[in-house]
């Protein structure tokens, strides 16, 4: 029988800490499977240049007999099955989850006394080359009606945009589809508007420390000057170093229920939709100025 005491690659202190992460994580309906533990594990030991099995590195992962280890000398931790909630509580927009939310959102408010400028929402939002086309004046009857757009298949930018709750907001980063970013990516975007490459055009958690840095140095956040950052569960917002960092420069980090930004994120509600009606007009507005010439993202 393996000895889960020795050969530990974390100290107490560390797995504590660890260990709570995951309980806060779980008490939001935003528990961890065993495979994102272990990842998370991974990613904590590194970041704090711990030594570890070489088989770590193959997989990007801790093995199975860390996570054991790590779960039997944290007793307040256990595997559950979630089915109890994924479906009737944890992934609907309801009383209990909207309650739980406000209830954290009343506590951090209360400890920190917030100024609405100092509470943020930061959302990812993907924009297409291809514009979805308006409706348009057609003779009656005729079931379908063509409308020229620039291409059949569209490219995706991820745009990464912040609010507050006093009407300003932080300058937009840019994810573009390519291997590396080149300057002139952001012709004509608005001042202070930051650039950055991943072949797949989507935010990665890599991105999201360099938009953290970017929200940081415009929101001058720190210890003496705290920030309330409210954000969804999206895997790339859960990293250890982006826990880490945030708790460095002062900002509190807290997440809507799973499945209910659309309901209450600030930026889902009031600001995306107009954005990507007066975006697909301008599209519509180049095409016509351009006849004949296809719609770039660069």
């Amino acid at each position: 029988m393996p000895n889960y005491f020795v050969n530990r690659v974390f100290s107490e202190e560390e797995e504590k800490s660890l260990s709570e992460y995951l309980l806060r994580a779980s008490k939001h309906h935003h528990g961890l499977t065993s495979k994102e533990t272990r990842v998370l594990a991974y990613e904590y030991a590194v970041r704090n240049k711990k030594k570890f099995p070489s088989g770590w590195n193959e997989t990007k992962s801790a093995t199975y007999d860390w996570l054991y280890g790590f779960m039997k000398r944290n007793p307040s931790l256990s595997i559950r099955s979630p089915e109890a909630t994924s479906l009737s509580r944890s992934t609907s927009f309801n009383k209990t989850n909207v309650a739980a939310f406000f209830g954290n959102l009343k506590q951090v408010h209360e400890q920190h006394k917030y100024q609405a400028g100092r509470i943020f929402n930061v959302d990812e939002t993907g924009l297409m080359t291809v514009q979805k086309p308006p409706k348009v004046i057609a003779a009656k009857g005729v079931k379908q009606v063509g409308q020229i757009t620039s291409a059949e298949r569209g490219v995706l930018v991820t745009m990464v945009g912040c609010i507050n709750a006093q009407g300003n907001s932080i300058p937009p980063l840019l994810v573009f589809p390519r291997v590396n970013f080149k300057e002139h990516m952001l012709h004509g975007s608005p001042p202070g508007t930051v650039g950055v490459a991943n072949p797949s055009g989507w935010i990665t958690k890599d991105l999201f420390l360099q938009w953290m840095d970017h929200f940081i140095q415009h929101a001058s956040s720190s210890k003496e000057n705290p920030t309330l950052l409210l954000l969804d569960n999206h895997e790339s917002h859960c990293s250890i170093a982006a826990i880490d960092k945030a708790r460095d420069a002062g900002i509190t980090l807290l997440s809507f229920p799973p499945h209910c930004s659309h309901k209450l994120q600030p930026l889902d509600r009031t600001v995306y939709g107009p954005l990507k009606k007066f975006y697909n007009a301008a599209c519509d507005s180049w095409m016509l100025r351009n006849p004949g010439k296809i719609f770039k993202c660069y």
